[in-house]
């Protein structure tokens, strides 16, 4: 017997409620997999170390014991004698660190593997493993992050966002504006202008979406305010899904001036009063600038009233500047990773 027309809508909320179940079920079975694998994992480098411990065996125990599991278990992947050496440096990576030996447990052992063998402090690896936990990042991803530095960038970049963002929306805000931005990918040679910076990145803008988080899609550029029948053209405008906020981009070729704060206060201003929906959180502006000094950046953002970033870029292919000197203490560093707990 076929179903009448309003037993079709109830179908259909009643399938989708079933396939969400099912997906859901999935997902919690690949978790509990994946913890048992890493459980697995975390047992075998223990029990390596411990027997050569105790046993005095060197080496070679390693490389007979991969033998005899491949064999054992024919077909069976991630037994090979380079995994069983990651598995014992594994378990001597985290066994000291209560904290980050329950987080290794919910990320995948490629993640795991990028982590462990391409960052050595416990801060950043932290913070790595929060957010492939929070924003789902893909292995590439990760590597990608690590490559341009965001660790260090979410550390040091200069925000307004303390002081105009509610605590529940400040934080991610944070999260989404990096202090230096690598533009490599435009091929620019050092002298170019704001014009062609501009132009360059539209022509390329999955990459650019791509280094500015991944979480942004494109609106428009040169895009079109009206105030009091004047006409203002923001270089580049953005919307922040997670966020959902408008994110005005001004890009600067050379050196940041104080006077351009207050040109974008006023660009959040209208896009706040005109184009903002009235559900969306307020807008926020990133000035990308070819350098900045940090002392001016900081005495300007004193006296800012809108949420509003003042970060760098590089063109070249380099990686950003080393910022170890300007990282805050152990005890700050606890303290902003708390946040990606929430």
């Amino acid at each position: 017997m076929g179903l009448i027309s309003n037993d079709t809508a109830y179908y259909k909320e009643f399938f989708a409620e079933i396939k969400a179940k099912v997906r859901n079920a999935q997902l919690s079975a690949l978790r509990t997999v994946n913890k048992e694998l890493i459980n697995l994992y975390w047992e075998i480098g223990q029990s390596i170390i411990v027997k050569q411990e105790e046993q005095g065996w060197g080496k070679a125990v390693v490389e007979m014991l991969a033998s005899e599991l491949q064999l054992e278990f024919e077909g069976v992947q991630g037994f090979s004698s380079s995994n069983l050496w990651r598995m014992k440096n594994f378990y001597l990576s985290y066994k000291d660190n209560e904290k980050l030996a329950q987080l290794v447990r919910e990320i995948s052992w490629s993640h795991n593997i990028v982590i462990m063998e391409r960052c050595k402090d416990d801060f950043e690896r932290e913070y790595l493993m929060r957010m492939s936990i929070k924003f789902g990042w893909t292995r590439n991803i990760l590597s990608h992050n690590i490559d341009v530095k965001s660790y260090e960038n979410f550390l040091i970049n200069q925000t307004s966002f303390d002081k105009t963002l509610p605590e529940k929306y400040k934080y991610q805000a944070k999260l989404a504006v990096k202090d230096d931005y690598n533009f490599a990918f435009l091929e620019l040679g050092e002298e170019h202008s704001e014009k062609e910076l501009e132009k360059a990145l539209i022509e390329n803008v999955r990459r650019f979406l791509l280094e500015m988080g991944g979480h942004f899609a494109f609106i428009g550029s040169q895009y079109r305010v009206e105030v009091d029948e004047r006409e203002f053209f923001i270089d580049l405008l953005l919307y922040h899904r997670g966020l959902r906020c408008l994110t005005a981009i001004e890009l600067k070729r050379g050196d940041f001036q104080p006077e351009y704060a207050g040109k974008m206060q006023f660009y959040l201003s209208a896009l706040d009063a005109k184009v903002k929906l009235e559900d969306e959180n307020p807008s926020i502006g990133i000035i990308i600038c070819k350098s900045k000094s940090r002392t001016l950046v900081e005495y300007t953002l004193r006296d800012v009233n809108k949420p509003l970033g003042i970060t760098t870029y590089t063109t070249g292919d380099i990686l950003p500047k080393n910022f170890k000197d300007l990282l805050p203490s152990p005890e700050k560093i606890t303290a902003l990773l708390k946040i990606l707990q929430e």
